[in-house]
């Protein structure tokens, strides 16, 4: 029994975590990096590494979607948000936050930023009954020009749509 139950640990540690590469597309079309979102036992984990962004602070989140086509991105939707009722926008809003919301990022001189972060409110499978990124219409990683209050409604003041990828 013993040498079975270790056995059962050792091929479920071996195993690699469900995973999608996510390209991103800049509001000029130009490749804009990528991020890589990772099935974890409560969560996503979110590996970005982005180009092209203005120096400085900006909003990230989960759009409802997988399109990043048409004029700034506005056929990905809003955010993620599949509670009945709607959870209001923001990570520091007492009735929130809504499936959607992730920290900002932060982009250097040379446009670039790489940021880790990890959000409990999703799955891209719909694993333990969280809201299913990788759904019949997918969804998609937003970044957005300006920082996210993380209060403010709808966006926390985030601004235009200036990266998106999708997934599915």
């Amino acid at each position: 029994m013993l040498k079975t139950a270790l056995a059962a640990v050792l091929l479920l540690t071996a195993l690699p975590a469900f995973a999608a590469t996510v390209p991103l597309i800049g509001a000029n079309g130009q490749p804009a990096g990528t991020a890589t979102l990772t099935e974890a036992p409560t969560g996503v984990l979110i590996h970005l590494e982005a180009t092209g962004l203005k120096p400085g602070w900006h909003g990230m989140h989960l759009h409802e979607k997988a399109d990043c086509m048409g004029p700034a991105f506005t056929s990905a939707g809003g955010h993620v948000n599949h509670a009945e009722p709607k959870a209001p926008h923001g990570l520091l809003n007492p009735g929130g936050p809504d499936f959607g919301d992730l920290p900002n990022i932060f982009a250097g001189a040379d446009g670039k930023a790489m940021a880790d972060a990890f959000t409990t409110q999703v799955s891209l499978t719909g694993k333990a009954g969280k809201a299913n990124l990788m759904d019949a219409d997918g969804s998609s990683l937003m970044i957005h020009e300006n920082p996210d209050d993380y209060t403010a409604q709808p966006i926390g003041g985030a601004g235009a749509r200036v990266a998106c990828g999708t997934i599915k």
